[in-house]
């Protein structure tokens, strides 16, 4: 359930950046502005379900999967192709968030 409440809060989050990016860059209408703070609101929303004893280290998970799903908007949205820079990058990002999430506590 984390991993997919983690995708939906990338998805969310992703989304609502990519509207304010478009508004202020691309010149796209204002009203962009509205999906994409509801976009925001539903990310801040989403992470408050992550059952972790402190906030820091659910944020500090998430940031994995955020670079990931980032990486995937870059291709699938703006078709932009991650080169293996990016794909070692976030291999390692993953990595990290897992120790986080596994890690015995």
């Amino acid at each position: 359930m984390t991993a997919a409440i983690y995708t939906l809060a990338a998805l969310a989050e992703i989304a609502g950046c990519f509207a304010f990016w478009s508004w202020l860059k691309l010149g796209k209408s204002v009203w962009w502005l509205v999906p994409g703070a509801a976009s925001l609101v539903a990310f801040a929303w989403l992470l408050t379900l992550i059952p972790a004893e402190a906030a820091g280290r659910a944020f500090a998970a998430y940031g994995g999967v955020y670079i990931v799903a980032s990486l995937m908007w870059m291709w699938s949205v703006e078709q932009v192709a991650p080169d293996r820079f990016d794909l070692a990058g976030a291999a390692l990002c993953l990595v990290g968030a897992a120790v986080i999430v596994a890690a015995p506590r």
